[in-house]
């Protein structure tokens, strides 16, 4: 790998883990990823950080890579299949806190994709907050990130039994 790919691929690395920042409202570790090249919907996730004294609310968000942009959810269906549904009003950022945009939980939803994500490549998505406004946030496409594995460890023996 030549000198100039190292420095490349460095600024690409340190750009992507920048925060963020509107107001109190910080956006961390944000990406975005479709299921494949032919797929209609891709979804945004990201860490929300609400460094602010009052709670704000994410109400809504825009991006010219979809023809809609929704918060949604997953839920459990009375058939206990998990469905996604869209969260009217947004989510509520506590102050003080953050929350959690994840694969199997509350993410963005975009509808209607206007073409393929392509690994590496940036999508800009406009998020508008109650409190704190509009925020673009330039959010990269990872179509390689796994998702967050939730060990259930209360079945395990300890090595003492």
């Amino acid at each position: 790998m030549s000198f100039k790919s190292v420095v490349l691929t460095a600024v690409a690395a340190v750009s992507l883990a920048v925060p963020a920042f509107a107001g109190s409202i910080m956006i961390n570790d944000a990406y975005a990823r479709s299921s494949g090249a032919s797929a209609k919907s891709g979804a945004a996730f990201m860490t929300i950080m609400n460094k602010g004294s009052e709670d704000d609310r994410l109400v809504s968000a825009t991006s010219n890579i979809a023809r809609k942009v929704e918060t949604h959810t997953h839920i459990e269906a009375e058939n206990g299949v998990m469905q996604m549904r869209e969260v009217e009003g947004g989510f509520v950022i506590p102050a003080g806190e953050s929350h959690h945009l994840a694969r199997g939980g509350d993410h963005l939803m975009f509808m209607g994709l206007n073409g393929p994500m392509v690994q590496d490549q940036k999508v800009s998505v406009t998020l508008t907050f109650e409190k704190a406004g509009e925020m673009v946030v330039e959010i990269p496409v990872d179509l390689k990130r796994k998702p967050m594995m939730k060990m259930d460890h209360s079945k395990m023996k300890k090595a003492s039994e």
